[in-house]
């Protein structure tokens, strides 16, 4: 009897260009975290007798207007910069997951309901609905972050809702519901679970837009306050010097939004085809 060979279970390898960006998102990651131990200078310290110096054994990123150390202020920048929309988008995750979750479950008007406010933000500008909320509540990181947040929860809901409703009519929400188990208890102990890897994906792929809505707001003047590090203002405070002949200063925190948003896009991407798959 002749013994019949399996073939090995193949795996598919990551691509290389999402083992470097979640290689450089770690490094950036752990940049933040250690920026007390790295930054050669602290990020408000000031010399004007430096003032918009180039790149120097002294300062390997050049400085600002104000004399800054640049690399110390983009270390620094960096802990806003990811924290800020982490918090953004975890608000929005709350709002969204929750209206997109009741939408898909009751239905009717409550569905109608949802979609309809979630159609009305749509339409509605949301630079335009960010700046009219922070104009009543004043600017700030803090408004700017409530303001996105509600912003992004429209977004969430409807795609929450698109993946409810097909893991709704599972027959394992039917077994609960013979057994006795409430709408509430069912939703929020095994649908929400199982959408999960779906919605973490979802919201990887969302990081990226936070962190340059929240720069734009910055930039515009409503975000971070001096004399915050954040990238977007950097930006802003650097586009003066442009004039005088000094990049970096503009330059550099503008190359790490770019970086960031990009890796977290690469990474994003894959990490949503894995997870959505996997579910």
């Amino acid at each position: 009897m002749t013994a019949v060979v399996l073939p090995a279970r193949t795996r598919t390898s990551r691509p290389l260009g999402v083992t470097l960006a979640g290689g450089f998102l770690a490094l950036v990651v752990l940049a933040a975290v250690l920026a007390p131990l790295l930054a050669p200078y602290a990020p408000d310290a000031i010399d004007l007798s430096s003032s918009l110096a180039g790149t120097t054994a002294a300062h390997p990123l050049g400085t600002d207007a104000s004399g800054q150390d640049l690399l110390s202020r983009v270390l620094y920048g960096a802990r806003t910069s990811l924290i800020a929309p982490l918090l953004l988008l975890l608000l929005a995750a709350v709002l969204g997951v929750g209206l997109g979750t009741l939408a898909a479950w009751r239905g009717g008007w409550a569905d109608t309901l949802v979609s309809r406010v979630t159609d009305v933000m749509y339409a509605f500008p949301g630079l335009l609905f960010v700046v009219l909320i922070i104009a009543v509540s004043g600017p700030g990181m803090t408004t700017s972050v409530i303001a996105l947040g509600l912003a992004f929860a429209p977004t969430i809901a409807k795609y929450t809702r698109s993946v409810a409703l097909s893991e709704r009519s599972k027959s394992y929400i039917d077994a609960y519901r013979v057994q006795g188990m409430g709408g509430t208890r069912i939703c929020v102990a095994h649908l929400v679970p199982n959408l999960a890897r779906s919605i973490v994906g979802y919201l990887v792929v969302l990081f990226g837009e936070s962190l340059m809505s929240l720069a734009t707001l910055s930039y515009l003047g409503f975000g971070a306050q001096p004399p915050s590090s954040d990238w977007g203002l950097m930006v802003q405070e650097g586009q003066a010097a442009i004039v005088q002949g000094a990049l970096l200063p503009a330059l550099v925190p503008g190359t790490a939004i770019a970086a960031v948003v990009v890796a977290f896009n690469v990474v994003g991407v894959w990490a949503a085809d894995r997870l959505g798959a996997r579910r």
